[in-house]
């Protein structure tokens, strides 16, 4: 398997994990974001996703992207150990959590959109970030709530191994630090990416230990 992905992205970090939580081996196919006005632009990269964005699998001929999807397609050929539950319940639950960080938080702050801001926008570098840390404070919030009330909620993000929810909480997080986000109202989610950190599933998933950090 071979995974174009960029060191800072948070969708390619998600991945990253899952791979490594399954013990599963990859290539890494750097795609930098933010040089020359962003190689996800360039028409090579564009034949494997006319999105232009990253993360893309490539699993033999199958070409795959959406970080959720990459996730929810390991999961499925490698079943062990799995990132979800067994029933539709808990498995509903682990989604919705994820969800909250892809759907929710990542979208309104994702690169091409703050580029958008400060760009074609004209917002100075003080607005960008106030933009950016209040859809933090939405969604983290949201899932603080959530994981500090809800009896599923174990040392991880549902129950005692970690999943799908946890491989998309741990870079959010990492990217809410990287843009000085407060996040001590979140002392559940702390505590649950402290238990993440302990293994070297994300360890070796982590921006600066990738190929192409800078």
């Amino acid at each position: 398997m071979k995974l174009y992905g960029y060191f800072r992205s948070s969708a390619s970090y998600r991945v990253r994990i899952a791979l490594n939580l399954k013990g599963l081996a990859y290539e890494q196919a750097s795609v930098q974001l933010s040089r020359g006005g962003g190689e996800q632009f360039a028409p090579a990269f564009r034949k494997l996703n006319p999105q232009s964005l990253v993360p893309v699998l490539q699993d033999g001929e199958r070409l795959l992207t959406q970080s959720l999807a990459i996730i929810e397609y390991l999961d499925e050929i490698h079943p062990k150990p799995p990132l979800l539950p067994t029933t539709p319940e808990t498995r509903a639950r682990v989604r919705s959590l994820a969800l909250i960080v892809a759907c929710e938080i990542h979208p309104l702050n994702n690169l091409r959109v703050l580029n958008y801001l400060t760009g074609p926008m004209g917002l100075g570098s003080d607005a960008r970030q106030a933009w950016y840390c209040h859809w933090i404070a939405e969604g983290l919030g949201a899932l603080e709530a959530r994981l500090a009330a809800e009896r599923e909620t174990g040392t991880f993000c549902h129950g005692d191994t970690p999943g799908l929810a946890d491989c998309c909480l741990v870079p959010q997080l990492a990217n809410a630090r990287r843009f000085k986000c407060d996040l001590s109202p979140y002392p559940t989610l702390l505590a649950i990416e402290t238990n993440c950190q302990a293994l070297e599933a994300f360890q070796l998933a982590a921006p600066g230990r990738q190929p192409d950090a800078e």
